[in-house]
């Protein structure tokens, strides 16, 4: 029994060395060269040379944005397939995705140039939203909220809120212009004042997924199971979804609707750590960290002279895994 507590620690430690390496790599890889002997300096001697300033106020950021990111959108994942019992389900099953787009294309097409932190708010509360209204139409008529219930109507309301979408961006090329990179989803150009405005409620929501990993894990062997075990499942699902709600809505709000992480990770996680929950959470936003700051550093060479939205990356990776899974679980059926 010892030595299989100690193998998913040892596979998170693993990964945040990995991780570390991955930070320091997103810091000193980029279409301007750096000297490691310069990337000391602009940490331990900062004199204002170009290569400083790159680190410290282009890509210091843009790393920040991408670990932290990735993490919420894998850990969010993870909670959403767990509540639905479904492989193929993600944070935008929830709606959040579609949500956010809608408010942040909103705010630009009626108030025109609005602020980027008014942006990120207005994206914040089009995501929070939309996931209340599916929790709210899931819940709906008899038997109350079950995971089959969530899935269509996470599905209905995604399709509902893009079509609004398409419609608006339709009508306003400015809009269309104003978005387009945001909505690929990108952690390039951000201010560190717009991430340090979510950052707490990313902070929040992944201690909270630590703390709820283990009603997860209890919620995982089966509703009836867990009712058994003295579980009060619904408080659970409030709570589970809150978390994906807040973690999924802050992500998309400040690096777009970047896909597939929040699907390929947890199976990635549970793969490497197993089903006990309090290790694939943590496992899971470890992961999620790592492959999107990857996904970042792929970017900036795959077209250059020019950067590819890190959105477009996940989803080469993504995709393929998508159809692998689907035709996975078409032979299980």
């Amino acid at each position: 029994m010892q030595s299989t507590r100690k193998a998913p620690w040892a596979v998170i430690l693993s990964g945040t060395i990995m991780l570390i390496i991955g930070f320091l790599a997103s810091l000193a890889l980029g279409s301007t060269d750096v000297a490691p002997a310069e990337f000391y300096r602009a940490f331990s001697a900062f004199d204002g040379s170009k290569e400083q300033i790159i680190i410290r106020t282009v890509r210091l950021p843009r790393a920040m944005i991408a670990a932290i990111v990735g993490a919420g959108l894998a850990v969010s994942g993870v909670i959403m397939q767990a509540l639905t019992r479904n492989p193929l389900a993600s944070p935008g099953i929830l709606g959040v995705n579609a949500g956010a787009a809608l408010f942040l294309v909103g705010a630009i097409f009626l108030m025109g140039a609005a602020s980027p932190s008014a942006l990120v708010w207005f994206a914040f509360l089009g995501g929070c939203l939309a996931g209340l209204l599916v929790y709210l139409l899931g819940s709906a008529g008899r038997g109350g909220l079950n995971s089959l219930k969530l899935t269509v109507a996470g599905a209905a309301v995604t399709t509902f809120l893009l079509s609004l979408n398409q419609g608006i961006l339709l009508l306003n090329e400015r809009t269309l212009d104003e978005v387009r990179f945001w909505m690929a989803g990108s952690v390039s150009g951000r201010e560190v004042s717009l991430f340090l405005q979510v950052l707490p409620y990313l902070v929040f929501g992944l201690l909270g997924a630590v703390v709820f990993s283990r009603q997860l894990t209890t919620f995982s062997l089966g509703e009836e199971t867990a009712k058994g075990l003295g579980q009060k499942t619904g408080w659970v699902k409030v709570f589970g979804l809150a978390l994906v709600v807040m973690l999924a809505g802050s992500s998309v709000a400040i690096a777009g609707p970047i896909g597939f992480v929040g699907l390929v990770v947890p199976h990635l996680a549970r793969a490497m750590v197993g089903s006990d929950y309090r290790y694939i959470i943590p496992a899971a936003a470890v992961f999620g960290a790592i492959l999107l700051l990857a996904a970042d550093i792929v970017s900036r060479f795959l077209i250059q002279p020019q950067e590819a939205p890190v959105g477009v990356v996940t989803a080469l990776i993504g995709a393929p895994f998508l159809i692998h899974l689907a035709r996975r679980e078409a032979k299980q059926v």
